[in-house]
C-alpha cells in the first residue's frame, strides 16, 4: 500500500509540495504558537511551498483547539488528532502518510528543535541527493543523568547496525519522500528509523550538526525506561530486519546446532557405557553423570529452536506483506 501512494504521488509531482513538516505532540499548548510563527517565517523567507502537519497524540491540555485556531490563520497547516495517546511511533507514521512533499522534516513541539536548520537540511537531500539526515546535537541542554545513557545508547546502535550517527534520537531529521512511503514506524521505533531506512535498501544517510535548545515550556515526556525499551526495539528490527522474511535460517541452524551438541553427547554416554560393559568393569549409570543432563537439555532446546523456525515460517507465509519489497525505480512497466 505504502507503495502504491508513492507511485501515485510520483506521478503527481508537479503538486508536490516542497516540505513537509511533520510534528508529533503530545501537551505543548504553550509552545504551538511560537513554534508555528517560527517556521512560517523561515519558510516564507525561504520560497518554499509547505504545510505543516500537527499530531496530536491525545493531548489533554486545549493543545487540538490551539492547532484549530492556527489552522484557521495559516492554510498550510493540518492537523490529526488521536482519541488517545498511542506513542511518538504512530504519530510519525500517520504523518509521514499524510505527507506530501519532496522532503519530509520532523522535528519536536518543545521548541528544543529550531525551524532555522530546516534550509540547510532540505539542502543535503535536494542537492546533495541524501536519503536521509539526522540532526546531531552535538552541544546539549540535558542532566548528566540523560547525556550518559544517551551515548551509551548511540554507541550500541552504531555497533549494531552498522550506521555511523552519533544522535539516533535526534527528532530533528529530514527524509526524501520515498523514504517516508516505504518505511513502516509501529511500536517504539522511531529512534530507529535510519536502521529501519537502512534495511529498506536507503543507503545515504547522513547527518548535520544541529542546536539543541533548552526547553522553554512544560515538561519531558521520556524516562530513564526508554533506554531500556530502545535496546529492546534494536534488538526486534535487527532480527526482522535479517530474518524476518526467513526465520528458519535463524532457528533452525541454532536449533540444529544445539540439537547435534546434545546428540553427541549422548552417543558419548553411551559408547562409554559399551566400553566399560565390555571390559566386564561396573558401568556407571546414566543418570549419575552431569554431562547427560547437559546432552538433555541441549537436545531439547534444539528441538524447541527448530519448532519455532518452523512455526515462524508457517506465519511468514501466510502473513499480507510476504511479497512486498522496497523497489526504487521500474523501466517499461
Amino acid at each position: 500500500m505504502s507503495q502504491k501512494l508513492y507511485n501515485i504521488q510520483s506521478e503527481l509531482g508537479t503538486q508536490m509540495k516542497d516540505i513537509s513538516i511533520v510534528i508529533p505532540l503530545l501537551n505543548e499548548k504553550e509552545s504551538l504558537p511560537e513554534l508555528e510563527e517560527w517556521i512560517a517565517k523561515v519558510m516564507n523567507a525561504n520560497h518554499y511551498a509547505y504545510e505543516i502537519i500537527f499530531i496530536d497524540d491525545g493531548s489533554n491540555d486545549g493543545s487540538w483547539e490551539t492547532i484549530q485556531s492556527l489552522s484557521e490563520k495559516n492554510s498550510n497547516i493540518k492537523g490529526i488528532r488521536f482519541r488517545r495517546n498511542y506513542g511518538k511511533s504512530a504519530a510519525l507514521n500517520i504523518g509521514f502518510a499524510e505527507s506530501n512533499a519532496k522532503v519530509v522534516i520532523t522535528m519536536d513541539a518543545d521548541l528544543q528543535d529550531s525551524p532555522d536548520e530546516i534550509p540547510a537540511l532540505y539542502n543535503k537531500i535536494i542537492n546533495d541527493q541524501y536519503d536521509l539526515i539526522s540532526g546531531w546535537k552535538k552541544k546539549r541542554y540535558d542532566p548528566i543523568t540523560k547525556t550518559i545513557p544517551t551515548k551509551l545508547f548511540n554507541w550500541a546502535t552504531r555497533k549494531m547496525s552498522g550506521i555511523y550517527l552519533h544522535d539516533f534520537n535526534c527528532g530533528l531529521k529530514a527524509y526524501s519522500n520515498e523514504v517516508v512511503k516505504n518505511i513502516e514506524v509501529y511500536g517504539e521505533m522511531h529512534r530507529y528509523i535510519p536502521v529501519l531506512a537502512k534495511s529498506s535498501g536507503f543507503k545515504r544517510i547522513g547527518e548535520q550538526v544541529v542546536e539543541h535548545r533548552a526547553r522553554k515550556y512544560g515538561t519531558t515526556k521520556f524516562g530513564l525506561d526508554r533506554f531500556v525499551n530502545g535496546f529492546l526495539d534494536l534488538l526486534t528490527i535487527f532480527f526482522m530486519g535479517k530474518f524476518g522474511k526467513k526465520p528458519m535460517h535463524f532457528f533452525g541452524v541454532y536449533g540444529l546446532l544445539s540439537f547435534i551438541i546434545g546428540f553427541c553427547i549422548a552417543v558419548y554416554i553411551l559408547v562409554d557405557k559399551l566400553v566399560h560393559l565390555m571390559r566386564h568393569e561396573p558401568a556407571p549409570l546414566v543418570a549419575d553423570s552431569p554431562i547427560f543432563y547437559l546432552g538433555l537439555v541441549t537436545m531439547i532446546i534444539g528441538t524447541q529452536l527448530f519448532l519455532a523456525g518452523f512455526l515462524g515460517e508457517l506465519i511468514s507465509r501466510s502473513s499480507g506483506e510476504r511479497n512486498q519489497y522496497s523497489v526504487s525505480e521500474k523501466l517499461n512497466l
